[in-house]
């Protein structure tokens, strides 16, 4: 069982900058391939970046492109979202998600709700115009 504990987030103005960060126990956590995902006022969850399990392969949405980047540091079981030039529209629940271990999933895969075993409480994220 995997648990995963997030922090950050917070209240920032429209093109500042936050860094989320989840913390996952256990001994297997450079072998999750990790997302985030976002939920917004009135909107349903929607896929915002991963990350493969081997941490060469990114991925995002067309909307954090260019703004937001994923990265993990196995050593210390974290995975972190750096959000950048942040915008209104980026408010959201912000969560992290980990599927099972010592599986491989398509990038494709990745960005959907399916392959995720694991999900952290929640942040949220605030951002006024």
């Amino acid at each position: 069982q995997v648990q995963l504990v997030q922090s950050g987030g917070g209240l920032v103005q429209a093109g500042g900058s936050l860094r989320l960060s989840c913390a996952a126990s256990g001994r297997t956590f450079s072998m999750h391939g990790m997302g985030w995902f976002r939920q917004g006022p009135g909107k349903e969850r929607e896929f915002v970046a991963a990350i493969a399990w081997s941490g060469g392969n990114t991925y995002y949405a067309d909307s954090v492109k260019g703004r937001f980047t994923i990265f993990r540091d196995n050593a210390k079981n974290t995975v972190y979202l750096q959000m950048n030039s942040l915008r209104p529209e980026d408010t959201a629940v912000y969560y992290c998600a980990a599927t099972r271990p010592f599986t491989y999933y398509s990038g494709t895969f990745l960005k959907t709700p399916d392959p995720y075993n694991y999900w952290g409480q929640g942040t949220q994220v605030t951002v006024s115009s």
